[in-house]
């Protein structure tokens, strides 16, 4: 899930977390409507100064590339999958996202660190968005014996916050080494949690969302130190469903050019849900 994400900032505007202001000055890369994770490509990060008195914004590589893997070729085959030489198929492992509830996990036999541990201690950051997409999941009923069919119908929705041109979402980064080439990039993984009343009803496949945080969690999430504890309670923070909206687009919105044009199908249920 959390695989579309907007980042739309116009230059004029300005991002705040609590007394601390940072123009956005000369950031070609805020000005796009879809990111598409399986692309792998560059999104946009605020990465905190080594003083943690400031942050900068930066463009890092959406997939997080573990230390342990060595080069560009065994990054291509965790990404996609691959067929080893005994004709085996080995399926691809996503690091777009990692789940909170898991970040600061350990190995339970042999007590290692697993992947997202260290970054999770040592290297938050946040993702800067104005918007994200998910695809909402209908079974239609089979018109002979009345139950649903086996396959769901997908409508996607545009999702962000109320009055808000953008926000955070927790994330980790890695700096990554092509042990072949010397290639240097830093790569970034986005934090999931369990999803609040209104996304449970939009992806409810996977029921998960961003962790969206407000701007003081942002900050403390970015730039102070953090017991474990207060990690994972970040890590799965759930936004409040009533500063949330939503509404549905149409099904191509990644070629239309306008992902953020509201589009009503007759036959998809209004949402309905408690706030929390």
């Amino acid at each position: 899930m959390c695989y579309y994400n907007g980042q739309r900032v116009s230059r004029d505007e300005f991002i705040r977390l609590m007394d601390l202001e940072k123009a956005v000055m000369n950031y070609d890369f805020l000005d796009q409507e879809i990111h598409e994770g399986f692309n792998y490509g560059n999104i946009a990060v605020l990465r905190p100064t080594e003083d943690k008195c400031n942050f900068d914004i930066v463009q890092m590589e959406w997939g997080f590339i573990p230390s342990y893997t060595k080069n560009r070729e065994d990054v291509k085959k965790m990404r996609f999958g691959y067929k080893d030489g005994n004709g085996k198929w080995h399926q691809a492992y996503t690091t777009l996202n990692a789940k909170g509830e898991e970040l600061l996990m350990k190995d339970e036999n042999t007590g290692r660190e697993k992947m997202f541990r260290k970054a999770a201690l040592e290297r938050r950051c946040l993702i800067l968005s104005s918007e994200f997409y998910e695809w909402r999941h209908l079974y239609r009923l089979n018109k002979r014996t009345n139950q649903p069919l086996k396959t769901a119908d997908k409508y996607p929705y545009h999702i962000g916050l109320k009055n808000k041109d953008y926000f955070f979402i927790a994330a980790i980064w890695q700096n990554w080494t092509d042990k072949d080439t010397g290639e240097t990039v830093d790569t970034v993984a986005l934090v999931t949690t369990e999803a609040n009343p209104l996304m449970r009803q939009i992806h409810n496949s996977k029921n998960r969302m961003p962790t969206m945080l407000p701007d003081e969690l942002a900050w403390e999430w970015m730039m102070q130190d953090l017991s474990e504890e207060r990690i994972t309670e970040l890590a799965t923070y759930q936004i409040n469903t009533s500063e949330m909206e939503a509404y549905t687009i149409e099904k191509d919105f990644r070629t239309t050019g306008t992902p953020t044009k509201a589009f009503v199908y007759a036959d998809v249920p209004e949402l309905t849900y408690e706030v929390n």
